[in-house]
């Protein structure tokens, strides 16, 4: 059964023009009796192939657990999480890594970079768990470092980057993969607002040019502006869900 599961889920590459992603009813429940808290109340959320969708909302509203879930950090209480047509739930712990390492790319808001790493070895990393030989990592690495315009800065170190240089820099990490889905938590939160437009201009690009569907929580209007869809949450719920006119 797991490996048929597996052979599924790399021979469905290809979306046929369905949701890729498909949340059912989902709920999240944190703790038992009365120290049960719902951070989810049984919300449906469609994106399809290419989306570029913000998720915003106040301090508890359930967007990061449902980030977490559509990352296949958590797991919802009830309901159904399909990707592509897997539900997910019924994966095993080792189907859900491996769609979390071939299928979904990730970027925080403080970078996660490794300190004494250079910038090519930091965006090696994925490749290095999958175990690419190290000349085709090395060669990947720097196709990523230039796509994301750090050409030149190869071999420094995170303290020797700005800010938006290391966001570059955990960019070009979550693309060397060539995900289907990035998921971005708060891209810019810690970036003054000139390289918050840098990224977000880099997000939409890649958005645009490769077809990579993005997933961005942010509480900035002005980044979720360059979004082509917002999604609202509220106290578990999804309060709105709207097209947008993005920027670019």
């Amino acid at each position: 059964m797991e490996k048929i599961k597996e052979e599924k889920m790399q021979n469905n590459t290809d979306n046929n023009g369905q949701s890729l992603i498909t949340l059912k009813g989902v709920t999240k429940v944190y703790g038992q009796g009365q120290a049960a808290m719902e951070a989810l109340r049984g919300i449906d959320l469609h994106i399809e192939k290419g989306e570029f969708i913000a998720v915003m909302g106040p301090s508890g509203s359930g967007k990061s657990t449902c980030m977490n879930i559509l990352g296949c950090l958590d797991s919802p209480t009830k309901g159904s999480y399909i990707f592509k047509d897997i539900e997910v739930s019924k994966l095993s712990r080792r189907q859900r890594a491996l769609l979390r390492r071939n299928y979904l790319g990730f970027i925080f808001q403080g970078y996660n970079l490794l300190k004494r790493t250079s910038a090519k070895e930091n965006v090696e990393l994925p490749l290095i768990y999958r175990g690419t030989p190290a000349h085709e990592r090395h060669k990947l690495a720097l196709t990523a470092l230039n796509t994301v315009g750090l050409t030149g800065w190869e071999s420094h170190t995170p303290s020797e980057l700005s800010g938006g240089q290391q966001q570059r820099v955990a960019i070009a990490r979550a693309i060397i993969m060539e995900p289907s889905v990035l998921l971005a938590d708060e891209p810019t939160g810690n970036l003054d607002s000139a390289c918050g437009i840098e990224i977000m201009e880099l997000l939409c690009e890649l958005n645009r040019n490769r077809g990579i569907t993005i997933v961005m929580v942010t509480h900035e209007p002005d980044m979720a502006a360059y979004a082509k869809r917002i999604v609202h949450f509220k106290d578990g719920h999804v309060e709105s869900d709207k097209k947008n006119g993005s920027k670019l």
